[in-house]
């Protein structure tokens, strides 16, 4: 099966988006991410959403997650305020190279989508036909292509 026949609408962002919409968009609609737009409208990268939680926690948290405990509910609350006023690009991590995208083309079969998810570490994949936007792959999509076609034992 092609990209285009397993891409699905999904929601998009651009890098002026307000994070804190995103980071609601991911929330209300069970997303692992959201695909980010450039300024031309075309697939920039994948904003997962354990990048917005990278965003969120502190380092030294991160680094030390026994120091979670000493956050309350309130303050764990007051952790998504961080992203209020700020554009997506904010909390994006900062881009090695250029041209390493989650990105498909249509016409690439489900076995290089699969091998892009995994090199990417990306649950969701654009899919463009030329500089037009199909849509996206996710992971759950993908997985189960793969597996209605496995031989039974």
């Amino acid at each position: 099966m092609l990209a285009r026949d397993l891409a699905e609408p999904f929601p998009t962002v651009n890098l002026d988006s307000d994070a804190l919409d995103a980071a609601t968009t991911l929330a209300e609609n069970r997303l692992p991410g959201l695909i980010v737009l450039d300024d031309d409208g075309l697939p920039y990268t994948v904003l997962p959403g354990t990048q917005v939680l990278r965003f969120l926690v502190p380092a030294y948290v991160q680094d030390d997650p026994a120091l979670a405990r000493a956050y309350d509910e309130k303050a764990a609350d007051a952790l998504c305020s961080k992203l209020a006023s700020r554009p997506v690009r904010d909390v994006l991590p900062k881009r090695k190279d250029m041209l390493d995208l989650p990105v498909v083309a249509g016409d690439d079969t489900a076995i290089e989508v699969a091998a892009i998810m995994a090199r990417m570490h990306s649950p969701i994949v654009a899919v463009v036909d030329g500089k037009t936007l199909l849509g996206a792959i996710r992971l759950t999509v993908l997985l189960a292509h793969l597996l209605e076609n496995r031989p039974t034992s």
